[in-house]
C-alpha cells in the first residue's frame, strides 16, 4: 500500500499571526513578515509530525492509496482518517492502462480511527495481477485550521514554537515531542488491539 498526499495545506490555511502571537514576537515594525515563511514552514512540520503520529489528517485534502491487492474483498481499509469522501476508484492493469470504476459499486463506511472502502454487492473490483487499484479520496477534519478540534489546535501551536524555540539544537534524540503535545494527542492515536 502506499499513501501519497495530491493536495497540500494552502498557505492561506497556515495560522502564521496565532503562532506570532503564541511565541510573542513583537509587532508593528516594517519587517512584521520578515519571519512568515519561516515559521509557516514549522506550522507545516508541526502539522506532519501530528498527522504521522495519530493517522489523522487535519486540514482537508487530497490523498491516494494505491494497493496491488485488496486485504479483503469485502473492505479495504484507508490510512487516513477522518475521510470526508471517496472520490474515485480506478483500475489499472499492468500495461498502465486505467479504467474508472463506477460510483454504484462502491461506497465509504465511515469510521473516526478505521475508514473503509466497501463494496455494493459481494465484493470490490477484482484487481488484475500485476495491476493496482487507487482509491482517491478527501480527508481530513476542517477546511480552516479555526475549524479544527480546539485539542489539535493547541497541540499544532506547541509543537511548532517548539520547533522555533529548538531549531538550532542538533541534540535533541530523534522523534522528540514536548509532554504537552503528546498528552493532547493521547485521544486521537489508534489504539492497536489483538495479538499480531
Amino acid at each position: 500500500m502506499m499513501l501519497v498526499e495530491e493536495t497540500q495545506v494552502p498557505e492561506a490555511a497556515l495560522p502564521v499571526d496565532r503562532l506570532k502571537a503564541q511565541l510573542r514576537l513583537g509587532s508593528g515594525f516594517a519587517e512584521d513578515d520578515v519571519q512568515d515563511a519561516m515559521l509557516g514552514s514549522f506550522l507545516r512540520a508541526a502539522m506532519a509530525a501530528i498527522e504521522a503520529r495519530t493517522s489523522k489528517a487535519l486540514i482537508t485534502r487530497g490523498f491516494v492509496v494505491t494497493v496491488h491487492k485488496w486485504r479483503d474483498p469485502s473492505r479495504q481499509a484507508l490510512p487516513v482518517a477522518p475521510v470526508q469522501a471517496i472520490t474515485e476508484v480506478t483500475l489499472v492493469d499492468q500495461f498502465g492502462a486505467a479504467e474508472t470504476v463506477a460510483a454504484d459499486r462502491y461506497r465509504l463506511e465511515q469510521d473516526s480511527t478505521a475508514p473503509n472502502l466497501v463494496p455494493i454487492g459481494a465484493a470490490l473490483p477484482s484487481i488484475v495481477q500485476g495491476g493496482a487499484a487507487e482509491v482517491r479520496f478527501q480527508a481530513g477534519y476542517a477546511a480552516a485550521f479555526d475549524d479544527l478540534p480546539a485539542d489539535l489546535v493547541q497541540a499544532v501551536l506547541l509543537l511548532a514554537a517548539h520547533y522555533y524555540e529548538y531549531r538550532d539544537e542538533t541534540s535533541l534524540s530523534q522523534g522528540c515531542m514536548p509532554f504537552g503535545v503528546t498528552s493532547l494527542l493521547a485521544r486521537y492515536r489508534p489504539v492497536r488491539m489483538g495479538l499480531n
